[in-house]
């Protein structure tokens, strides 16, 4: 997913992250480091956010069911994905995507997952550690063979 799209789905959940957190306006403007007058622009969809303040509000409010349902069940996993270009981030552990995930292919001790909501792919191995994350399949593929080889 590019940034530019990533940033627009993000700022159109705002309001309702905002609402579920039970937020005013006023809070959640300062939360995030924005002007209020700047949130209401988001909120009514007249501007999006920008780069700074979605990978805040991201971070911030990573429970959110509202965020999770555009992105899929880590907000900040995403967001390193998007900032490294599907580069890959640092070996992490997760909770295995059990929900959000689906398994392509198994491969030794690693498996290659795809997110059912934002299409990109992420290498884990047995213990649910993340050693890779891309939007590209193909390379995805190719580095899960890597991995199993050594």
């Amino acid at each position: 997913m590019e940034r530019e799209i990533f940033i627009k789905l993000v700022s159109e959940k705002m309001k309702l992250v905002r609402t579920e957190q039970d937020f005013s306006q006023d809070k959640m403007a300062e939360t995030l480091g924005i002007s209020k007058k700047t949130l209401v622009q988001i909120e009514k969809g007249r501007i999006t956010a920008n780069w700074t303040t979605v990978v805040a509000f991201c971070a911030l409010f990573n429970h959110s069911e509202f965020l999770t349902s555009v992105i899929g069940d880590r907000p900040v996993e995403f967001v390193q994905l998007i900032a490294s270009n599907g580069a890959g981030t640092p070996k992490e552990k997760t909770l295995g995507g059990k929900v959000w995930w689906k398994i392509v292919v198994n491969k030794g001790n690693f498996r290659l997952q795809q997110n059912l909501i934002s299409n990109h792919y992420r290498i884990l191995d047995k213990d649910d550690y993340r050693w890779f994350s891309s939007f590209d399949k193909e390379e995805a593929l190719k580095r899960i063979d890597e991995l199993s080889r050594n």
